[in-house]
C-alpha cells in the first residue's frame, strides 16, 4: 500500500504517478515548442536564430565590418544567451548563412559553409562571419523600446523576446522544426512579391486569398525548379496545411552519333545533386531503368547545377526521362505546415492571410512603440532647449550665480529659484512647445533643465547664441508634432509600415527563380514508362 500523506516526511507529498507523468511530460512539450522548435510569426525566427542575429548585433558584426570567426559568435551566444551546445548553433548559423536554404541568407559567411549536396561546412575555428545587410533590418531600432524583453537563462542581461523584424523573414526564408506532437515547415518566397501582400493586407484588411494570389501566386525556392499546378499552394494557403509537388528542370540534348542525354540543371528544393546520381545508380542495378550508359555532375563551384544522363542510342529519353521523374527527386512533394507561435506565444497553424495580418499588426506595434519613443526624447531635448534659451537670455547673471555658488547643489537650487522674463520670442517659443499650456509672466527652471546648465562647460554656455537654441527648439518642436501626428493618425501610421516595406524591398528584391505551373499535373501513369516501338505479334492456329 502507498503510504499515507501524514507518514510522509516534511516537503515530501504523494502524487499519482500518471498525474504526475502527464504534467511532466506536458511541461517538456511546451518547452520544446515554445523555446526551440517553432518559430515566432512576427519575426519567423526559432530562438537559437533570434540569439545568433541579436548577438551579432550586439557585437557590432554587421555589414559595414570585416568577417569575424565563427567562433567568436557562437562562444558569445552559448556563454550569453543560448544555454545549449555549440554544435547546434554553429548548425543554424551556418544554414542561415547557405544559399541554396535561404532564399535571403542573413549571415554573410566566408569560408565553407557545405554544400547543396550534404557536404558539412569547415570547423567554426575557420569559416568567418558577419550579418548580412538584409540582417540589420531585422534588428532596426531594437533599441528604442520597439519589442519586450526577458531576462537570459542565467539572469546577467536581457535578450529580445522578438526581433523588430521590417519584412516578413517568416515567409521569405521559411522554416523546418520538428517538436514534441507537432512540426513547421514552411517554404521560402520571394521578397518583392511577399512585401507586396503584405501591403495589400495594409490597405485592405478584408481582402482575399485570391487578391493576395495575384501578387504573391507561391513559393519561391532558392533553388528554382518548378511548382506543378496551384491546387497545392491554394489548399496549403487556405488551411496552413498542404502539399506542394516541385519538380527539376531537365532538357534533352541531342549528341553525336544519334545518342541522347538528359541534362539535370535544376532539383526540387531539399534534394541533393549526389543523392540523385545515387538513386539513379541504384534503380540501373534494379533494372528499373535500362540504357543509361553514364551518369555525372558537371556542376560548378558557383552552385549552377548541372547534371548530365548519357543515354544509348536505341533507348526514348521521353520514357527514360519519365522513369527518373518517377523514381527519384527529380520530382517531389513539400510539405507545407504552418505551425507558428501567435503573438500571445501560443502554437497555432495559420493559414497565409492570418500569417500577414499578423506580421502587418506587429509592424504598427512597432512603429506605434518607436514613435513613442522618439517623442518622448525629443520632448525631452525641447525641455533642455528651452532651458538653455532662458539661461542665454540672462547669461551674465546666470553665469554670476554659478560661480558664487558653494556647491553644485547650492548652484541648482538658485538657478531654479531665478526668474526668467518671458517676452516677444521667448514667448512664442514657450506657445508653440506647448499649446496648450498658459505662458505666465515669468519662467522658473525645472530640476532636469538647471542640471543641464550646470553640465555645460561656461564658455560653450556664454558663446551660444539665442538664434541658434530658438532654431533647433523649432526643429524639435516639428518633429514632435510629426510623431503626434503618426500616433493620433491611423493613415499616417501605415504610410510610415508603408514606406519602410517599400524601402527594404528597394533595395533587397530580386527576381523570382520558381516557376508556377497554372495547370496541375497527373501523376505519371505506367504506359509513359514504356518505350513505344513497332513490334511483330505471331498468332498460330492454337
Amino acid at each position: 500500500d502507498a503510504p499515507t500523506e501524514t507518514a510522509l516526511p516534511d516537503g515530501v507529498r504523494a502524487v499519482d504517478i500518471a498525474d504526475q507523468m502527464a504534467t511532466a511530460y506536458l511541461n517538456y512539450a511546451m518547452s520544446v515548442i515554445v523555446s526551440r522548435a517553432v518559430p515566432d510569426v512576427r519575426d519567423g525566427l526559432k530562438p537559437v536564430h533570434r540569439r545568433i542575429l541579436y548577438a551579432m548585433d550586439e557585437r557590432g558584426y554587421n555589414a559595414s565590418k570585416p568577417h569575424r570567426k565563427s567562433a567568436q559568435s557562437v562562444g558569445y551566444v552559448m556563454g550569453t544567451y543560448h544555454p545549449h551546445g555549440d554544435a547546434a548553433i554553429y548548425d543554424s548559423m551556418v544554414r542561415m548563412a547557405q544559399p541554396w536554404a535561404q532564399r535571403h541568407p542573413l549571415i554573410d559567411g566566408q569560408g565553407n559553409f557545405g554544400s547543396r549536396d550534404g557536404d558539412k561546412p569547415a570547423a567554426m575555428r575557420y569559416t568567418e562571419a558577419r550579418l548580412h545587410r538584409l540582417a540589420q533590418s531585422m534588428t532596426s531600432d531594437i533599441d528604442k523600446d520597439t519589442v519586450d524583453w526577458q531576462p537570459s537563462y542565467d539572469g546577467s542581461t536581457k535578450e529580445p523576446k522578438v526581433l523588430p523584424a521590417r519584412f516578413p523573414n517568416l515567409l521569405v526564408n521559411g522554416q523546418q522544426g520538428i517538436a514534441v506532437t507537432m512540426a513547421t515547415s514552411i517554404p521560402t518566397h520571394n521578397l518583392g512579391e511577399t512585401i507586396d501582400a503584405c501591403l495589400l493586407v495594409l490597405e485592405r484588411p478584408d481582402a482575399s486569398l485570391d487578391d493576395v494570389l495575384k501578387v504573391m501566386p507561391g513559393p519561391d525556392f532558392p533553388t528554382g525548379g518548378t511548382i506543378m499546378g496551384i491546387g497545392g499552394i491554394r489548399q496549403a494557403y487556405l488551411t496552413g496545411r498542404g502539399s506542394i509537388r516541385i519538380t527539376g528542370s531537365a532538357e534533352i540534348e541531342e549528341g553525336k552519333g544519334g545518342k541522347h542525354r538528359i541534362v539535370i540543371t535544376d532539383l526540387p528544393y531539399g534534394a541533393s545533386a549526389k543523392a540523385f546520381q545515387e538513386r539513379v545508380a541504384e534503380l540501373i542495378e534494379r533494372k528499373v531503368v535500362e540504357g543509361v550508359t553514364d551518369i555525372r555532375d558537371e556542376s560548378d563551384r558557383k552552385h549552377n547545377l548541372r547534371v548530365v544522363v548519357d543515354l544509348r542510342r536505341d533507348v526514348e529519353p521521353n520514357v527514360i526521362l519519365n522513369v527518373l521523374k518517377k523514381h527519384t527527386d527529380l520530382v517531389s512533394s513539400f510539405p507545407y505546415n504552418a505551425t507558428v507561435l501567435n503573438s500571445r506565444g501560443r502554437p497555432t497553424e495559420m493559414p497565409l492571410l492570418d500569417i500577414l495580418s499578423e506580421f502587418v499588426a506587429f509592424r504598427r506595434q512597432v512603429v506605434r512603440r518607436r514613435t513613442i519613443h522618439d517623442l518622448n526624447k525629443a520632448r525631452d531635448s525641447l525641455h533642455r532647449q528651452i532651458g538653455l534659451y532662458a539661461a542665454v537670455s540672462l547669461v551674465d547673471e546666470v553665469v554670476r550665480t554659478i560661480r558664487t555658488s558653494p556647491d553644485p547643489e547650492s548652484a541648482r537650487a538658485r538657478l531654479m529659484d531665478m526668474e526668467f522674463p518671458t517676452e516677444g520670442d521667448f514667448a512664442r517659443l514657450l506657445a508653440e512647445a506647448d499649446p496648450d499650456g498658459e505662458v505666465g509672466q515669468v519662467f522658473r527652471l525645472s530640476e532636469i533643465q538647471a542640471r543641464a546648465i550646470l553640465e555645460m562647460r561656461l564658455q560653450k554656455l556664454t558663446g551660444m547664441e539665442r538664434d541658434e537654441i530658438e532654431a533647433s527648439a523649432r526643429e524639435i518642436s516639428g518633429e514632435i508634432n510629426g510623431h503626434i501626428a503618426i500616433l493620433n493618425d491611423k493613415a499616417i501610421l501605415d504610410s510610415v509600415v508603408r514606406n519602410e516595406l517599400e524601402e527594404v524591398k528597394a533595395k533587397f528584391a530580386t527576381p523570382r527563380l520558381t516557376v508556377i505551373e497554372q495547370q496541375d499535373w497527373d501523376d505519371i501513369d505506367d504506359e509513359d514508362l514504356i518505350e513505344r516501338k513497332d513490334v511483330v505479334v505471331t498468332i498460330t492456329k492454337s
